[in-house]
């Protein structure tokens, strides 16, 4: 579905991200884990078009995205959850919810109120708000809302850039669970997470960034069980067990 060849981007004369090539393959969940600074975030941005990749290659579902204006991709079928939820503050969550389906084609504008109510399903707290102001939501609500307004243009990928940010683990917990059945639902799921243990706990594989390049790629139980991966991201508790 997705793929990066020798991917360089960055801001300005500083390169972030150095020779990056991965791939992500239809119904997967795929992690990208590392430290502040490694190059995750600049990475979902390129993809999504909100930085303009220096060379290198972006394929998504066959088509070389790497030139395309952001406000085409999600059109495209590919669309990014940014960190920090960043939600229509003074407007309310259902109007939030709509504005996510501007990128539907005109012959699926028809399903626009099908998908409002699917979104109710998966996150039924939206429906109880849904004529409240989004800014007024809690941040584990106004995360959910950031992932709803993201399903709304019927995606075939979703990238989310850290949900886990600034939440209690009970939310943490319910925004996993909701991404594993995301999948289920047949959705491709590319997840920046600095809490590395639950992502790599959901994901099918993962890729760890360290200043800007690609140093490890490894099926998800494969990474949990590296000791440099381990010590570096997943904890004192995961080696003491």
């Amino acid at each position: 579905m997705l793929k990066i060849r020798n991917l360089e981007a960055g801001y300005g004369k500083l390169r972030v991200l150095k020779n990056v090539s991965m791939h992500v393959s239809g119904g997967e969940i795929v992690a990208i884990i590392g430290a502040n600074g490694a190059g995750k975030t600049t990475l979902l941005a390129t993809i999504a078009g909100l930085i303009r990749a220096s060379s290198g290659e972006i394929h998504f579902l066959g088509e070389d995205i790497s030139k395309l204006a952001a406000a085409k991709i999600p059109g495209r079928g590919c669309v990014m959850v940014p960190e920090g939820r960043q939600v229509f503050a003074s407007m309310t969550v259902a109007d939030n919810l709509i504005l996510g389906g501007h990128a539907l084609s005109r012959q699926h504008k028809k399903d626009l109120s099908r998908l409002l109510d699917h979104q109710y399903e998966l996150f039924p707290i939206l429906r109880e708000r849904r004529s409240q102001l989004a800014g007024t939501l809690s941040g584990g609500e106004q995360q959910m809302l950031a992932m709803g307004r993201a399903l709304m243009s019927k995606p075939s990928l979703v990238m989310m850039d850290e949900p886990s940010t600034g939440l209690a683990p009970l939310i943490v917990r319910d925004i996993f669970q909701i991404i594993v059945r995301l999948r289920a639902e047949g959705n491709t799921v590319l997840l920046v997470e600095q809490n590395a243990k639950a992502a790599l706990a959901i994901a099918d594989r993962g890729y760890v960034l360290e200043t800007g390049k690609v140093i490890i790629q490894a099926p998800a139980e494969d990474l949990l069980a590296n000791k440099d991966v381990q010590r570096a991201y997943l904890g004192r508790e995961k080696l003491e067990e």
